[in-house]
């Protein structure tokens, strides 16, 4: 593992120079095709270095990560092209992708704590830095913010784990099972923010709507993941809280889905509207972390992977748009198929995906998680009727509302989209759909 951590180090000598700002992103595929040789055990920990270790779940987020960041470094050309800041802004995404690669492979919960809470850093800077509006400042102070408040806590529950285990080692946590409702909300309200769960989700919707393209891909692919990662890793401590008082948080999460779902038929901005649908599908993903079976936790590793290449693609749409119409809303984002066929299809490849059509990975995630809840509590089948048949109004309306319609007829010149912008679309929606052909892979985790 130090291996790849130190080679994404020497690349930040590239950084100083605007001139290899291609370099970089290439570098950055060079890593991931690396990092995916890595051989891989699916039943324990391996790789194994001072107090790095990778086990399924971490080398898929990771690969994720490495993709991820190599796609904001293609979307977000204009920062070259227009030199806004552009060696500080590749220093702070290696920067960003060495704490996330360090979150997701380190074995100590400490060390995951010191890292989770590094990353806001740049993604605050990101957002500050290179954001669109004003609001911006306020965006990143409710980011900040939502998640510090909850940090402290989670870090006395640390301390409580060491003084009980004597040991912080993710492997050494099924020697434990605390039966304290403190702990268990401590352990789990930091996370929850994170994922985000429903009520303290206000801070997303913000971030996002403020945030530039590099931004809002980390965001929705990266930054919602590590707080299901840290869930994974600290249910086996709480295995017993978790069966006695889980349903009320599966219960909510499932609701809530329903009401923000119901929500995005009233956005009228594009990111909003797709940060809206982020947090429905987390609300999914919360329920299958907490049934704690084993199609519940196959099934969110799927989610998550598929989400994370959906909606950042689906962000990547909407800065395509904006960078022609200089507009996000629905009002102004009318009758694109007239003016721009060609990313039509994009519009639908990528929102079908978003409402789970097969053969994307959002279906096989779906359908586990809607098994695991199942089998949870037969009574979960109308919340996730209801929850799909949104999901799916929703992308229905995102599509018909943007594609059709009468364009306006300031817009009456023609748009085309050049050759980056095809391949950074399929970039996104090729490992989307073509990653169910290793679903034997992923399944095979727990």
């Amino acid at each position: 593992m130090l291996k790849i951590i130190f080679l994404l180090g020497s690349m930040v000598i590239l950084c100083f120079f605007k001139k290899m700002y291609w370099l970089v992103q290439n570098l950055y595929f060079f890593v991931f095709f690396m990092f995916g040789v890595l051989s891989m055990n699916v039943f324990y920990f391996n790789n194994l270095s001072n107090m790095f270790g990778i086990d399924l779940v971490s080398y898929s987020l990771i690969l994720l990560s490495i993709w991820i960041s190599s796609l904001m470094m293609m979307a977000s050309s204009l920062v070259y092209e227009m030199n806004l800041k552009t060696m500080y802004f590749t220093i702070n995404i290696l920067l960003l992708l060495i704490f996330l690669v360090c979150s997701f492979s380190v074995m100590n919960l400490f060390m995951f704590y010191l890292f989770f809470e590094s990353s806001l850093i740049p993604l605050l800077l990101l957002i500050m830095g290179w954001g669109y509006q004003p609001e911006r400042i306020m965006a990143g102070v409710y980011l900040l913010f939502y998640t510090l408040f909850v940090s402290l806590p989670l870090l006395l529950g640390i301390f409580y784990i060491y003084m009980n285990l004597n040991s912080l080692e993710m492997f050494m946590f099924y020697l434990l099972d605390f039966q304290n409702m403190l702990v268990y909300l401590v352990l789990m309200m930091a996370f929850l923010v994170k994922l985000p769960m429903v009520f303290v989700h206000l801070w997303l919707p913000k971030a996002h709507v403020e945030a530039p393209i590099s931004g809002s891909m980390i965001l929705a692919a990266i930054m919602l993941k590590l707080g299901a990662y840290g869930m994974i890793r600290v249910l086996v401590l709480l295995q017993s809280m978790s069966f006695k008082y889980g349903g009320f948080i599966l219960s909510f999460s499932l609701l809530g889905g329903i009401f923000i779902s119901m929500l995005c038929f009233l956005q009228v901005d594009l990111k909003s509207l797709i940060a809206y649908s982020s947090v429905v599908h987390m609300s999914i993903v919360l329920g299958g972390l907490i049934s704690m079976t084993y199609w519940g936790f196959s099934g969110v590793l799927i989610l998550l992977i598929g989400h994370g290449l959906c909606s950042s693609g689906l962000f990547c749409l909407v800065n395509l748009n904006y960078e022609r119409l200089m507009s996000r809303s629905l009002l102004v984002n009318k009758g694109v198929l007239t003016i721009m066929p060609g990313l039509s299809l994009w519009w639908f490849l990528l929102l079908i995906s978003n409402m789970a059509a097969p053969p994307s990975l959002n279906l096989m995630g779906e359908v586990m998680l809607i098994n695991s809840l199942m089998s949870w509590s037969g009574l979960n089948m109308l919340l996730l009727v209801l929850l799909s048949f949104f999901s799916a109004g929703y992308c229905l309306y995102l599509f018909t509302y943007s594609q059709h319609g009468k364009f306006l007829l300031s817009m009456n010149n023609y748009y085309n989209c050049n050759s980056r912008e095809y391949l950074l679309l399929f970039l996104h929606w090729g490992p989307l759909n073509f990653l169910i052909l290793k679903m034997d892979f992923m399944v095979m985790l727990f």
